[in-house]
């Protein structure tokens, strides 16, 4: 496979979406169901983007993408995965080998943007009408430690608090390669996407600070306030 040439990270200015990564269903020997969906490839031209509905029906927010563990992934707060090229540049340094767009299950490859720095409740259009909602961060599953075939990958992508981030869909529209990513709104708080990945997982002391997310989504809220009883 031919890896495509990215510019270095200095070089790249603009926030935007440089990959939209659809699905293919493969084999999924790492967890007790039949198939994953975690094998996102880039597609050329644009994608509809709208709101999925309730998780446990498998929907996603993009056209011709889907999940199967309907339990844990999909639905209104999962509608989009998005994940830095920065970020893949940087596990491509620390793993020694090429990383495509869409390699770590993403929807939007995007650059220019501190993913796992935006606010819980951050929006974004992006490109002519899609607005996107930043809702919860990606918790590692044995899907992705056995998808990149990495020992002990669980564990050490916790430890590097990179997890990229979910969003919801507000104003359903399409995406491409190449749309600007505009940050409209940000809320009066500093819960970031890597506060609430640590909070949840290495550092539960922090768990108090999130209770002012309100974006964040209700399971995950129920969860955290249950922790703290």
């Amino acid at each position: 496979m031919d890896w495509p040439v990215r510019p270095p990270a200095a070089y790249r200015r603009r926030h935007e979406v440089i990959s939209v990564n659809v699905g293919r269903p493969q084999p999924n020997p790492w967890k007790g169901i039949g198939a994953t969906g975690i094998d996102k490839r880039p597609v050329d031209g644009r994608v509809a983007v709208t709101a999925p509905g309730p998780k446990g029906t498998g929907d996603v927010g993009l056209a011709g993408d889907r999940v199967y563990d309907v339990a844990h992934h999909g639905g209104t707060d999962q509608a989009v995965y998005a994940y830095a090229r920065e970020d893949l540049d940087h596990w491509e340094a620390e793993l020694g080998r090429p990383l495509a767009d869409g390699s770590f299950g993403e929807n939007l490859t995007t650059t220019g943007l501190d993913v796992n720095g935006a606010l819980i409740g951050e929006r974004w259009r992006i490109g002519p009408e899609l607005v996107l909602e930043v809702s919860c961060p990606r918790i590692p599953c044995g899907t992705f430690q056995g998808w990149l075939g990495e020992r002990g990958w669980i564990k050490r992508f916790t430890e590097e608090v990179r997890p990229g981030a979910y969003l919801r869909v507000v104003t359903p529209g399409s995406v491409g390669a190449g749309d600007p990513v505009e940050v409209v709104h940000r809320p009066d708080h500093d819960v970031t996407v890597a506060l609430v990945f640590r909070a949840t997982t290495l550092e539960t002391e922090l768990l108090p600070r999130l209770l002012v997310a309100d974006a964040l989504p209700e399971e995950d809220m129920a969860r955290i306030r249950r922790r703290l009883t």
